[in-house]
């Protein structure tokens, strides 16, 4: 049985430690194949699509414009169409032609009138339009070095200073903890009991989690942790979601800052994201918003 105990990281709050996910920006991107797909299937609703130049295809008297197939072969290959070659285009072109056939036969079926369909085509054209805002007010705005600058400083003040290392082992009842616990004081050794005892995966290694910091772990178990002197065990079980925990503190260690030039581009999405953040609480404030649940 495995039971991870590190916290999945879902916090706006971005870290620019080194260890830490990159995040994204406020506005998430929409995977270009899905957007092309979405505006494909809202033409089910308008058979006839809008264009300035001649369509690449006529599908059962619905053109594919020439704008849809550019925008389609630049998300999937990556190259504008000039720089395809005819095979690409003939591949692209057919993968276009499919989604329109879907899509005619979803008008066909009725789909595009389902509750669960409108409501996602409604929130995909949502999501590309926040996306275009976010991009035009992006516009220009590249981070100054000091707004880096003081980004940066702001980060490392927030930073954990510290990291731990620890084993432990992972059991599913107090009392049962408990003499895990009585053993350890006895003299038995750590790893063999975890080795032997423990739910979670890190009994392979004796119940060695390596080095992390509070942050990375559930909160009972961070503060445990953070309570004990260096191999010292938890004097009574420590309770998480995933069970019950003995747990041994190795060792500990300061955190050094990751170099300002190592995290630059990172801080420049963070001011960026803040930013933005910010202009949209600024539309929030003027817009008449009534709550209904």
């Amino acid at each position: 049985m495995s039971a991870p105990i590190q916290l999945p990281d879902f916090n706006l709050k971005v870290s620019i430690h080194p260890e830490a996910p990159m995040k994204k920006l406020l506005i998430l991107a929409i995977i270009s194949s899905v957007a092309t797909l979405t505006a494909c299937q809202q033409k089910a609703a308008a058979p006839v699509a809008i264009t300035t130049g001649a369509p690449v295809a006529i599908v059962n008297g619905t053109s594919i414009s020439s704008e849809i197939f550019d925008f389609y072969a630049k998300s999937r290959a990556g190259k504008a169409t000039a720089d395809l070659s005819a095979e690409q285009k003939q591949e692209l072109l057919d993968d276009l032609i499919r989604i329109e056939l879907m899509t005619q036969q979803a008008a066909k079926d009725g789909l595009d009138k389902q509750a669960e369909v409108t409501s996602r085509l409604e929130l995909t054209r949502q999501n590309v339009l926040a996306e275009a805002v976010a991009q035009n007010f992006l516009k220009g705005k590249t981070p100054t070095e000091q707004e880096l600058r003081a980004e940066y400083e702001t980060q490392v003040a927030t930073m954990p200073k510290q990291e731990y290392r620890a084993r432990h082992i992972l059991v599913a009842t107090e009392p049962y903890a408990q003499t895990i616990i009585d053993k350890l004081h006895k003299g038995a050794d750590f790893a063999e009991l975890a080795h032997k005892e423990s739910m979670d995966n890190s009994k392979e290694q004796g119940g060695e989690l390596g080095w992390f910091t509070p942050a990375r772990m559930v909160p009972a178990f961070a503060e445990a942790v953070s309570g004990l002197k260096k191999g010292e065990i938890t004097p009574k079980p420590v309770q998480t979601q995933y069970g019950w925990h003995v747990i041994q503190l190795e060792d500990t260690r300061d955190v050094a800052p990751p170099d300002f030039e190592q995290v630059k581009d990172r801080l420049g999405q963070i001011v960026q994201q803040k930013k933005l953040q910010a202009y949209v609480e600024e539309i929030k404030k003027t817009a008449k918003i009534e709550k209904k649940i």
